[in-house]
């Protein structure tokens, strides 16, 4: 997974700025603050006691049933954009689909979904808000 970052730091060379640089910083930070958003979200909801029982659907949470996993993959892709600039980049690629693949398919997102279909507001949750990336959620039908 930190194979970009890898790669880029053993890299000497050029030491300016390019644009895969500035491109890789956007979206890193588009990352960190939507997953840091999603999680503090996320903690303040559960710290009110009056949502005991409640299902977060506000917030990041209206445009993704997963903001903190698209946020860690997003900034994972940032860190693989900034490798550009470096030798042996497109190596580097491994780490951000290795990463978007066990979140999506494996380890984060399937088990957490397996787990929240107990709730009883998960149905109807799911079926109008994404899984993965924020979309506008979809009007019932």
């Amino acid at each position: 997974i930190s194979l970009p970052i890898i790669i880029g730091i053993s890299q000497t060379g050029n030491d300016s700025w390019q644009l895969t640089d500035f491109l890789g910083l956007a979206v890193w930070s588009f990352g960190f603050i939507f997953e840091t958003v999603g999680d503090w979200q996320l903690t303040r909801f559960m710290a009110d006691p009056a949502n005991k029982g409640k299902l977060l659907q506000s917030g990041t949470w209206r445009y993704t049933r997963h903001p903190n996993y698209f946020g860690e993959v997003t900034l994972w892709w940032g860190l693989w954009f900034i490798s550009l600039a470096t030798a042996n980049s497109m190596l580097g690629i491994i780490g951000p689909l290795t990463i978007s693949f066990l979140i999506i398919k494996v380890s984060g997102i399937p088990l957490l979904e397996k787990a929240m279909k107990k709730h009883p507001d998960w149905p109807e949750y799911a079926k109008k808000t994404s899984v993965f990336f924020p979309l506008p959620p979809k009007k019932p039908r």
